[in-house]
This record gives C-alpha cells, structure tokens and sequence, in this order.
C-alpha cells in the first residue's frame, strides 16, 4: 500500500468520526455539553462548525490548509482530553479523542 492510500484511509477515518459525533449523534453532543460539560450552546456549536470545518479541510490538493485542519483537530482534541480530565469521565469515554488525536499527529508526520 502506498503512503497515498494509507493517508486518504487516514483522512476518511477522521472526517468520518467527526461527522458522525457532530452530525448524527448530535443530540448525544447536546447533551454532554449541558450535562456532562456544563458548557454554554455557543461553544458547542462554535466547536462543532470548527471541527467539521477542519475535517473539511483535510480533502483540499493543498498540503498546507491540510495541516491547518489537522492541527486545528489536534488543538480542539487536546481541549477534548483535558475537559474529561477535569469532569473525571473514565478512560471509556477519553479513549476516542486520544485516537483521533494520534490519527491526526501521524497525518502531520506523514505530510512533513
């Protein structure tokens, strides 16, 4: 398999996860942000066109706006471990940020 097909798997696999938290199971995200976070609904949504949009990006011929929705990704996923850290949600529940944060650093490795 060339480095192509393994970054495009990679890329579809991030983009599907984002779109399948942000977009199907969005009343899940509803309530984790009121709930669970006790974040307002602005920062939901904000986050939420963030990381579609950085997913978005990860399709672009240009290396560079790549990167930039990769490290947009990797900044909001940060936020993402720390907020479970300080609510102490189990590692269950952290496990999937820290995956897609790996996915998008080995993108970033890949892309030099």
């Amino acid at each position: 398999m060339t480095i192509e097909i393994i970054t495009t798997i990679l890329k579809t696999a991030i983009a599907s996860a984002l779109f399948f938290v942000w977009v199907v199971r969005y009343k899940n995200i509803v309530r984790e942000f009121e709930q669970d976070f006790n974040y307002p609904s602005w920062l939901r949504d904000l986050t939420g066109i963030i990381k579609l949009t950085c997913a978005a990006l990860l399709f672009y011929p240009e290396q560079q706006l790549q990167n930039i929705g990769l490290l947009g990704i990797v900044t909001l996923m940060v936020f993402a471990i720390l907020t479970h850290i300080r609510i102490k949600n189990t590692l269950r529940k952290t496990i999937p940020a820290v995956a897609l944060i790996s996915l998008c650093l080995l993108l970033l490795f890949f892309n030099g």
